[in-house]
């Protein structure tokens, strides 16, 4: 695997995730089906148009971005390709920019509760390398952030523990394996999920870990996919000196239970 492109790696790691997590018949999502869901969250996957139509098992996004390596950087244009499954969690994503004219890649992978990071310009120069446990449990918030914006009827998950905050705000406990992480929901008054935030996804850089509080707040919320969901979204790190917002995604498209990698 070291010596392929991480096009290539990426795509080797969906084929075997779609040989090993196949679509099957999924039950159709009711309105019983949220009883359990504090009220915010049942208003939200009401508004999204999530009931009546399977609970999804995977589904695979498309989006441009402009990432930003420190405040007051002009940013670099990117897009992104991922694909994640829900019965057994996993997201490959697969991220393509140029930086200085370079080609760059970035790759992470998190499958069986671990999570890779990796950075690389023209195919050899290694610029981020990341494993183990810190990744693992911030890949896990991702995972977790990811099904409660793009995939609202998936929220019915049984790892999900909920607990309501007020009328427009909850709680959610993700339990993956041994992976368990926690994160706060906020929504406007047209139902719609307007902000997610955690604690327990640290920033990484030059080689250390910082705990801080990271959010995604949303926006531009439009019919995509046949589900109302947001089109534009930033991730903010909550940073000493104030927020810093690293990246700022617009969504392009997204398809549930696919089949193949597309």
């Amino acid at each position: 695997m070291a010596g392929r492109s991480f096009d290539e790696r990426w795509a080797a790691a969906v084929d075997a995730e779609l040989a090993a997590q196949p679509p099957a018949v999924a039950p159709v999502l009711t309105e019983p089906d949220l009883a359990p869901l504090p009220a915010p969250v049942r208003r939200y996957v009401l508004a999204s148009g999530a009931v009546g139509r399977p609970v999804p098992q995977n589904m695979r996004l498309e989006m441009d971005a402009v990432m930003l390596r420190k405040p007051g950087d002009p940013g670099m244009a990117a897009t992104s390709t991922q694909l994640n499954w829900f019965r057994s969690p996993t997201r490959l994503f697969l991220m393509k920019a140029r930086m200085f004219g370079l080609p760059v890649r970035a790759l992470h992978i998190y499958r069986e509760e671990q999570a890779t990071f990796q950075v690389r310009a023209a195919r050899l120069i290694t610029i981020v390398d990341q494993s183990g446990e810190s990744i693992s449990g911030a890949e896990t918030v991702t995972v977790l952030n990811d099904m409660c914006i793009f995939a609202p009827g998936a929220l019915v998950d049984p790892r999900l523990a909920w607990e309501p905050v007020d009328d427009r705000t909850a709680t959610v406990t993700f339990t993956n394996g041994r992976r368990r992480v926690s994160a706060t929901l906020l929504f406007n008054e047209r139902d719609e999920l307007a902000d997610f935030w955690s604690d327990d996804r640290p920033e990484s850089g030059d080689n250390v870990v910082h705990h801080r509080r990271w959010s995604t707040p949303m926006f531009d919320y439009r019919d995509v996919g046949g589900l109302r969901l947001p089109t534009r979204g930033d991730a903010v790190y909550q940073r000493p000196d104030g927020p810093f917002t690293y990246g700022a995604f617009t969504l392009r498209s997204v398809t549930y239970d696919v089949t193949e990698a597309g």
